[in-house]
């Protein structure tokens, strides 16, 4: 891998790291051991953003995560994340989504916001040919009840990368902003009754409740799905650089799990569901079963 990738990774991940502090460029070049000049250059290279835009959007962002999460005051979270004054963060925050502070503590509507995807990863993903041997997978049955899924439709994606590809990764940071019954966005592979014409199988979107009435954010449908059982399937903790393989190592055990040994078959009916790989806590995919028939 490229030295100069692995570079602008230590930045992005000092930044992640430090991001309530006051970060300069001297604190970049020194994690990243190339002169403040070459790293400024790197950084723009590879995230399309200059560091101090970097550091403004993921402000902003972590901002707004608070103000919908703890209900703290503007004030407080002003200041906290770096900024000089109350009225420069409300034009920043303005700027950034749209809305005021204030306006968004008490009614937060979906907003895009900046997720720091680190540059190794698309990197990992080219270099990754060979899956490692199968490691421990943890198998739970668990019950979903009736929901909607408020999902924006791909054109012809069957995984996350085409999809990224076709929708741009940005919408991740709008349903990171919505508060589902899950706590997180999913990914959805759809079984075609739920599909539109020319639409793709595979989509993003957030769990809401049966009675949700808030927003839908534009571009957005909405499909209700039934109540099912699931087989939640969840890998060992990983390295984040190692997320391919820890995707790949549960998928693959999917293919050959037979779900009879607990009385059950697939239910190509449900959409099978992947959370974000987190590799403190592992891979998670979930796919629907039904009492099997026979005896």
């Amino acid at each position: 891998m490229q030295e100069q990738v692995l570079a602008v990774q230590r930045m992005q991940d000092y930044i992640n790291k430090h991001i309530n502090e006051n970060i300069t460029l001297a604190d970049l070049a020194n994690v990243s051991l190339f002169s403040p000049w070459y790293s400024y250059r790197l950084f723009k290279e590879y995230t399309n953003l200059t560091p101090a835009d970097y550091i403004r959007k993921l402000r902003l962002s972590t901002s707004a995560l608070r103000l919908r999460d703890d209900k703290c005051k503007v004030i407080e979270v002003a200041f906290d994340m770096g900024f000089q004054s109350v009225e420069g963060y409300q034009r920043a925050f303005y700027r950034e989504f749209g809305c005021n502070p204030r306006e968004y503590a008490k009614n937060p509507v979906p907003i895009y916001l900046f997720i720091p995807y680190g540059v190794i990863y698309n990197e990992i993903r080219k270099e990754y040919k060979k899956m490692a041997e199968l490691k421990h997978v943890f198998i739970q049955l668990i019950h979903k009840p009736a929901r909607k899924v408020l999902i924006k439709r791909g054109k012809n994606a069957k995984e996350y990368f085409s999809y990224c590809e076709e929708m741009g990764c940005d919408i991740w940071g709008l349903l990171t902003s919505m508060q589902g019954t899950l706590g997180e966005p999913v990914s959805l592979w759809l079984p075609k009754q739920y599909r539109e014409p020319e639409t793709s199988e595979y989509v993003q979107g957030v769990e809401v409740p049966l009675d949700y009435t808030g927003n839908i954010p534009n571009g957005f449908d909405v499909i209700e799905l039934q109540e099912a059982d699931y087989l939640m399937f969840q890998g060992e903790p990983f390295l984040e650089a190692d997320y391919c393989q820890a995707i790949e190592e549960v998928q693959e055990l999917i293919k050959k799990y037979n779900p009879s040994v607990q009385g059950y078959e697939w239910d190509d009916t449900n959409p099978s569901i992947q959370l974000e790989p987190i590799g403190r806590r592992g891979y998670i995919e979930m796919a629907a079963v039904k009492r099997s028939h026979i005896i």
